[in-house]
C-alpha cells in the first residue's frame, strides 16, 4: 500500500520516500505526494532524485493500492530511497480549478435545481457539464458566472474529512451528488465541504479557501441536448 500523502494535505510540495518496486521507467513507493488522477483531475508532474541520481515524473497511475510513478529515465535499481518533490504550480493551478469546479457545482444547484453530469480540468482551464432544467441563455450563463464569483469572494473554508459509508449514504447532499456509486468495498468515504454551499465525495486535491481561487470567467458555453449544457472557463 502506498501512502497517499495529499490525502490528508494538499500544499506538501517535497517528502522523503523509499522504494517498494521498481521496474524499468515505472516505481512504486512506500508514500507519496504525487497525485495519481482521476475525477477529472490530471496526475501530478514533478521529479523524484537523491544525490547525481534525478529522474522526471512524467505521469502516474493508481494500481490497486499502490500508485505508480512513470519517470522519463530509468533509475538504478541500487537506489532504495528518494526525494520528490512536485511541479507546483501545475499542482497549485489543479487545486484551484478543482475547487472553482465544486464552488460552480454548489451554485448551480442552489440556485438553478442543476446537477453535475461531468467535468474535467486542466491548469489552466476546466469545464462543466449539467443538467439544465430551465431555459438555456446568455443572460442565465452571465447570472451563473457572477453567482460563482460571489461566492468565490465570500472566503468559504474547504474542510476534508471522512464519513463512515452509511452516514454518508444518509446524507441527501451527497446523495445528489452521487455518493452511491462509490464501490460498496470501500467503507470510510473521503468528502470535501465548501462551507455552506457544497459537499462532495471526493479524492483530489483542494485549496484551503476559496479566496485562494480567485475569480473565474466563463470562455465558452454550448448546448449538448435537451437539457445537457456545458461551461468552459478559466481562473484570473
Amino acid at each position: 500500500m502506498t501512502e497517499e500523502l495529499f490525502l490528508n494535505d494538499s500544499y506538501v510540495r517535497e517528502f522523503e520516500t523509499s522504494v517498494v518496486r521498481l521496474e524499468g521507467r515505472e516505481v512504486v513507493l512506500d508514500r507519496t505526494a504525487f497525485y495519481p488522477g482521476g475525477g477529472g483531475q490530471p496526475p501530478d508532474k514533478g521529479s523524484l532524485g537523491i544525490g547525481p541520481v534525478k529522474a522526471n515524473v512524467v505521469d502516474a497511475r493508481r494500481e490497486g493500492g499502490e500508485i505508480v510513478h512513470v519517470l522519463d529515465r530509468a533509475i538504478p535499481d541500487t537506489v532504495r530511497d528518494l526525494k520528490g518533490a512536485l511541479d507546483w504550480e501545475r499542482r497549485f493551478s489543479h487545486m484551484r480549478y478543482h475547487t472553482a469546479l465544486h464552488v460552480l457545482s454548489g451554485v448551480i444547484w442552489r440556485n438553478f435545481d442543476a446537477k453535475v453530469t461531468g467535468g474535467q480540468m486542466r491548469a489552466g482551464r476546466a469545464r462543466m457539464d449539467f443538467s439544465f432544467p430551465g431555459e438555456w441563455t446568455a443572460d442565465v450563463v452571465g447570472e451563473i458566472e457572477r453567482l460563482t464569483n460571489e461566492a468565490l469572494s465570500e472566503e468559504r473554508p474547504v474542510r476534508v474529512y471522512e464519513l463512515e459509508r452509511e452516514e454518508a449514504l444518509a446524507n441527501p447532499d451527497l446523495i445528489r451528488t452521487q455518493v452511491n456509486l462509490v464501490p460498496e468495498r470501500v467503507k470510510t468515504i473521503r468528502i470535501v465541504e465548501i462551507e455552506g454551499l457544497d459537499t462532495q465525495a471526493d479524492g483530489g486535491t483542494h485549496v484551503a479557501n476559496t479566496r485562494e481561487v480567485g475569480g473565474m470567467e466563463i470562455t465558452g458555453h454550448k448546448s449538448k441536448g435537451r437539457q445537457n449544457k456545458r461551461i468552459e472557463f478559466v481562473l484570473r
